[in-house]
Parts: C-alpha cells; sequence; structure tokens
C-alpha cells in the first residue's frame, strides 16, 4: 500500500472532505475520509505567510495503490485549485 502526503492552503478541513466525499469517500470522522480502496487523513496547521498573514493549511495523507492514489490526487488537486488551495 503507497503513502503520500499532499499539503493545500486556501481551503479548510470541511470543504477538504467535502471534496473527498464527492469523490466517492465518506468522512469516518472530522480528520478520516474512507474511500472504496483509499483512505485519507487530514491535519491542519496555521502557516505564516508574511509578518502579518497566516493561513490554515491542510496537510493529507493519501493512503492506497499506487494507480488509484495517482487518479484520486490529480482529480482533489483540481478541486482544491478551484477553491484557491
Amino acid at each position: 500500500m503507497a503513502r503520500r502526503e499532499r499539503a493545500f492552503r486556501g481551503i479548510s478541513t470541511r470543504l477538504a472532505i467535502q471534496y473527498l466525499e464527492g469523490l466517492g469517500g465518506e468522512a469516518e470522522s472530522e480528520t478520516r475520509v474512507v474511500g472504496p480502496d483509499w483512505t485519507v487523513d487530514l491535519d491542519t496547521e496555521e502557516v505564516t505567510i508574511t509578518n502579518s498573514i497566516q493561513l490554515t493549511e491542510v496537510q493529507l495523507t493519501f493512503e492506497g495503490d499506487d494507480e488509484t492514489l495517482d487518479d484520486l490526487i490529480e482529480r482533489f488537486s483540481r478541486k482544491a485549485m478551484r477553491a484557491g488551495g
């Protein structure tokens, strides 16, 4: 089973979960979404961009087989980019 980590800025955990649900997953908790053959664990961190600007960064850990993750991460990334993250 492969594991890949990605971070997205400008989206909330709630929105990330909605995107993952739209891609076939089901929220198991506020930090975990399970799909038919993949799982994603979510975490957040405040990151400082400049002295006066902080953003929330949503960190996702994807697990599944390589082919599944290639497609899932690409599709998720497209959704997240449209949201500004």
